[in-house]
């Protein structure tokens, strides 16, 4: 009996430490090409600001549209974290709450400098962009969703 219980306990440790590495492999600039849906921001489903973010790894450029406005900004490179310098927008009103729930912390993640990681949500592979206070969660967009390594 007790064998059963430290075999249980030995698999389900295995199982949650194989979980964690997996969602925490750090995603390399370039595999960032392309269009990325904003899904969820600290926990709250914010898929409705229809925010998106667009990186260029090769020009070092980021645009997109953070649900008010649009977006544009050149990128920099401190080891693992990216770094949004001369983050610029157009200064449109937000129509709703979660617009501007979205718009201010999309861009202080953006100024703060983030890491990326691989990661799962609700069954669904993105993104994870983390700064010390914010953490976002995109989905691809577009036909080629197939960014992730075979290895995986």
């Amino acid at each position: 009996m007790l064998y059963k219980k430290t075999l249980i306990v030995t698999l389900l440790a295995s199982l949650c430490t194989s979980n964690i590495s997996a969602q925490t492999k750090t995603v390399d600039i370039d595999e960032l090409q392309g269009n990325w849906h904003l899904r969820s921001m600290d926990g709250k489903d914010v898929r409705k600001a229809r925010a998106i973010l667009d990186f260029d790894p090769k020009q070092m450029k980021l645009n997109g549209f953070d649900g008010c406005n649009r977006l544009s900004s050149e990128l920099q490179t401190n080891n693992n974290t990216l770094v949004s310098t001369k983050l610029a927008a157009t200064d449109m009103e937000c129509r709703e709450y979660i617009h501007s729930y979205v718009r201010y912390r999309l861009h202080k993640t953006m100024k703060e400098g983030f890491t990326v990681t691989e990661s799962t949500q609700n069954g669904i592979k993105g993104i994870t962009i983390k700064s010390s206070k914010h953490e976002l969660f995109f989905k691809k967009m577009g036909k080629d969703r197939g960014w992730f390594k075979a290895s995986l």
